[in-house]
């Protein structure tokens, strides 16, 4: 089996041991929705809410190798924590909690990676507004990606997730970025 995938299933294997919501973000995704292209880790969202950062991030931490000193802190400080699986595949769980997290959860996807292989996956249209809140040239790519490999977007649902989200982070930019590619896409 690929290591990656192994990893993968081996982190929602536990989440949901612990009847916790997650979805699998990041390369697997785009793997899945976009360009395919290598990734060497495993990115995942666990919707932990706010102030239980870190009930969840002990409970994580109590089963896999942390990756840096101070993990557990650095997950209460950054929402992010940084783990190994134990093949020693990197696994970074963001710890969610905004309304957008929670319903991407509720939009999320049963994918089979490989056979056997059934992880819940984000939906292409919250890959995408992840891709453009991040703001990094790889993020860009991968988005315009996923507008080039999805037959059909949901603008709508993406428009609304991203004009909340940039009037929190005031990055009427990325909004218009957002457009163009999209708009691209037509």
């Amino acid at each position: 089996m690929n290591p990656i995938l192994e990893a993968a299933q081996e982190i929602c294997d536990f989440i949901h041991t612990e009847g916790w919501r997650c979805c699998i973000i990041g390369g697997l995704a785009i793997q899945h929705w976009g360009e395919a292209r290598t990734t060497l880790d495993v990115n995942i969202t666990v919707l932990s809410g706010i102030g239980m950062e870190e009930q969840y991030a002990n409970a994580l931490h109590a089963r896999f190798e942390a990756r840096i000193d101070s993990a557990l802190e650095f997950a209460v400080a950054n929402r992010v924590l940084l783990l190994r699986s134990s093949n020693g595949i990197d696994i970074d769980i963001a710890l969610g909690a905004l309304p957008f997290e929670e319903e991407m959860m509720d939009r999320l996807v049963n994918v089979e990676f490989a056979p056997g292989i059934h992880l819940p996956c984000c939906t292409a249209e919250d890959l995408f507004i992840m891709k453009m809140f991040s703001d990094r040239r790889k993020d860009r790519l991968d988005a315009e990606s996923i507008v080039i490999r999805t037959a059909s977007l949901d603008t709508g649902y993406i428009y609304r997730q991203l004009e909340q989200i940039f009037l929190i982070a005031d990055s009427p930019d990325l909004l218009r970025q957002a457009e163009q590619l999209l708009g691209d896409s037509a």
